[in-house]
């Protein structure tokens, strides 16, 4: 059988070390693909299969996608699933014999996508690495496109159901797991089972290592307060995830991502805890049946300005505090911007300016930043001055923190006014980019360029006279370069000087000595400023990402007054009060409605009710009545106002307590697993049995409808085993309290 040809080699010779991606083959100006990759790509994108002779008798399967529209046929794969390998010529290929040099030189997988055009404005984008010792876990996750990196470790009793909270908080579009996690069958099955789509990643347990030393030198990394963390080498779970994530996200992309220079190593227990039921039933970012955004509570709270902000409050709502103090700091900064009105138009008005300072920065460290994006970072920096100044007079203590932590940046702003044109072209190797005065040599050529097409214009004049040919003139194409035309009309006229360099129907084109010259002053010149203003681009670039940091810090503080900003807003349009939340263990709501259907309805609509739970004798409410009667709605509604509370957001109730929650479950809906062979009445005994195993004293627990079809006092009796086991260790509902007071 004959050789593959040179060319095919080289492919085959590329795919085998990249056995998991669709290679992204670059030939002149398409990207292409062969043998089984352009079969799948072909079925997946619905474009035409052909075939390439590769020096064997069939030809084999080839697809392909113009290059410059690649960006949109890799994002539909990565939706679909698919990692995608992009193999790019390294070498131009008219100055290379023979076959060019090539290279991967990005994989794009669904966690490590950075192209704007294939992210959702506000939402992180995250990808997560799990590793598994014996029954712990250390999970770490990043969003490539904000630098945003954050690390935990799992070490309790109950940790598998711990990690897939921990995975519903951040809902990544790539999980990164070690060999003891991949080969725990059953439960990377539930994983798969609750998280559809998501991509699961196998890696060497090589990968997972627990190296410290280049961690520290190359990371700031952090606890829950900002402060650098002592002792690391105790954080071994952690640590493990952290160097198997770095290590994946800089082989995919090919390069270091210097604005990912921040590792957070947080304690769970800072947040609420919210399981993966909980935040399914309480619809807080995403509604139950078809995943949209419209009819939650992050819809309702959303009032903000930036893309920014809009990924801040998503986050807020998936990591409700608990500490005190800082839940009434978020609600002091809400109030004192709801009370004063001119203060929240002021910043709304600045901030409606500012684009996505976050994922800027990002574009810069990672070195696809254009000139466009670059004047969008510049109109954003001139806001600044003015939201600082807004916020100096402010009297919270978290609006002045956030006024003496904003830098304003105009060092940046000043760099790239003086030397980026206002309106420029999208691409950077084209010219047409820099601005007159900023670079000596640059606006010499550029004079050497309109000087040149002024004398063109003269030498064209002076042709016409010399000649008596009236419509002499000096044409240009990038053939030919600068030609002299002349009618056929003229011929005659034409002297002996002009050598013909080009025959047309109705013309003939010529060059002279003089034109010539010219040429290559006025070309010379264009290549050259070309060069040198993609150089002095890439300067100013590089000069921005050392300063990614500062950028970084500045898009914490907006994306932060972003989000209290829109809680001030939704709280004056739909009167909502100011909670008062403490560690008393009491919950009492007095007037109380549901943000979401109330929204829905209209004001004025929602049925007004109050609400009191304590851990003395109203520690257990039972709700009856008909179907269709608003238990449901009730039940979730206190959950929601809770949350809201503890988010640092005002509540819909005509003034509400909330004793802090630590932890939220809820047991709603009937559903079975039968491949697991549990019935609807096991599912729902299991989850209870959890929620009574997890829980704790200050846990709020909602159960809509639990046992049906089986007798009250049997159905209790049953889900309360684990009560009965743990109820030494915690203050639970005793059996007895159940069933007295069901009777």
């Amino acid at each position: 059988m004959a050789e593959y040809s040179p060319m095919m080699q080289r492919y085959l010779e590329t795919k085998e070390q990249y056995k998991d991606c669709i290679l992204f083959y670059r030939l002149g100006d398409f990207y292409e693909m062969f043998f089984d990759d352009a079969i799948l790509v072909a079925r997946e994108l619905e474009i035409t299969l052909t075939g390439k002779d590769c020096g064997q008798e069939e030809k084999a399967p080839m697809a392909g996608v113009p290059h410059h529209a690649a960006d949109m046929y890799i994002a539909k794969l990565v939706n679909k699933g698919y990692k995608v390998a992009i193999c790019e010529q390294l070498e131009d290929p008219k100055n290379t014999k023979g076959i060019v040099k090539r290279g991967v030189i990005r994989v794009v997988t669904p966690g490590t996508v950075v192209d704007s055009n294939m992210l959702e404005e506000r939402k992180n984008n995250y990808i997560m690495a799990i590793f598994k010792t014996g029954i712990y876990y250390g999970i770490s996750v990043c969003d490539i496109s904000t630098g945003e990196f954050y690390s935990a470790e799992i070490k309790d009793n109950n940790n598998f159901p711990m990690l897939l909270d921990e995975i519903a908080r951040y809902t990544p579009s790539e999980l990164i797991v070690n060999y003891m996690m991949s080969d725990c069958t059953e439960e990377i099955n539930k994983i798969k089972e609750r998280f559809e789509n998501l991509y699961i990643t196998k890696l060497d347990d090589k990968h997972f290592s627990n190296k410290l030393e280049n961690l520290a030198l190359r990371f700031s990394i952090l606890d829950n307060n900002s402060k650098p963390i002592e002792n690391l080498e105790e954080r071994q779970l952690a640590i493990n995830s952290i160097n198997a994530l770095v290590e994946y996200i800089e082989e995919t992309q090919k390069t270091t991502l210097d604005h990912i220079n921040k590792i957070v190593i947080y304690q769970i227990s800072r947040y609420m805890a919210l399981d993966i039921n909980a935040r399914r039933n309480l619809e807080i970012t995403e509604k139950l049946r078809d995943k949209s955004k419209k009819g939650t509570l992050l819809w309702v709270l959303d009032k903000t300005s930036t893309s920014m902000g809009g990924r801040c409050l998503r986050r807020w709502l998936n990591d409700p505090l608990v500490d005190v103090v800082e839940i009434n700091k978020r609600l002091d900064a809400v109030k004192e911007l709801k009370d004063d009105v001119i203060l929240r138009g002021d910043i709304v008005d600045n901030l409606k300016k500012v684009y996505d300072i976050e994922r800027l920065a990002g574009k810069m460290a990672y070195g696809n930043a254009n000139a466009r994006d670059m004047v969008t970072l510049k109109n954003s920096l001139l806001k600044l001055p003015e939201v600082k100044r807004v916020l100096t007079n402010t009297k919270s203590k978290l609006l002045q923190e956030l006024a003496n932590n904003l830098d304003e940046l105009q060092d940046i702003y000043q760099l790239i006014d003086g030397a980026i044109i206002d309106d420029p072209p999208m691409t950077i190797k084209d010219g047409g980019i820099i601005k007159l005065g900023y670079d000596e040599e640059i606006d010499t050529l550029k004079t050497a360029q309109t000087e040149g097409k002024n004398w063109l214009v003269q030498l064209e004049l002076e042709e016409r006279e010399k000649t008596g040919i009236k419509n002499l003139k000096i044409g240009f194409n990038k053939v030919f370069g600068y030609f002299i035309e002349v009618t056929k009309s003229y011929l005659s006229q034409v002297p002996e000087r002009f050598v013909r360099k080009q025959t047309l129907a109705n013309a003939e084109r010529y060059i002279t000595e003089e034109l010539k010259n010219l040429e290559n002053q006025i070309l010379g010149a264009e290549e050259k400023v070309v060069g040198l203003e993609y150089d002095a681009f890439v300067k100013i670039r590089d000069e921005i990402s050392k300063n990614i940091k500062r950028l970084q810090k500045t898009s914490e503080v907006i994306s932060n007054l972003d989000v209290l900003t829109s809680f001030a807003e939704v709280a004056e349009d739909m009167n909502y009060c100011m909670p008062e939340v403490n560690s008393s263990g009491t919950i009492n709501i007095k007037n109380g409605r549901h943000p979401v259907i109330e929204k829905i309805l209209g004001a004025g609509t929602f049925v007004e009710n109050d609400t009191y739970l304590d851990k003395q004798e109203n520690r257990v409410s039972i709700i009856t009545g008909p179907n269709m009667a608003g238990k449901s709605t009730y039940m979730r509604q206190v959950a929601l106002i809770a949350l809201m509370a503890q988010v640092g957001s005002f509540v819909p109730a005509q003034n509400a307590q909330i004793g802090v929650v630590d932890k939220i479950f809820t047991r709603v809906g009937a559903s079975d697993d039968l491949s697991m062979g549990q019935s609807t009445f096991m599912v729902e005994m299991m989850e209870v049995a959890t929620i009574l195993k997890e829980a704790t004293n200050n846990s709020l627990v909602i159960l809509d409808e639990i046992g049906r079809g089986t007798s009250t006092y049997d159905r209790f009796i049953n889900c309360l085993g684990s009560c009965r086991i743990h109820s030494r260790q915690r203050k639970m509902w005793s059996k007895n309290t159940i069933c007295n007071t069901l009777s």
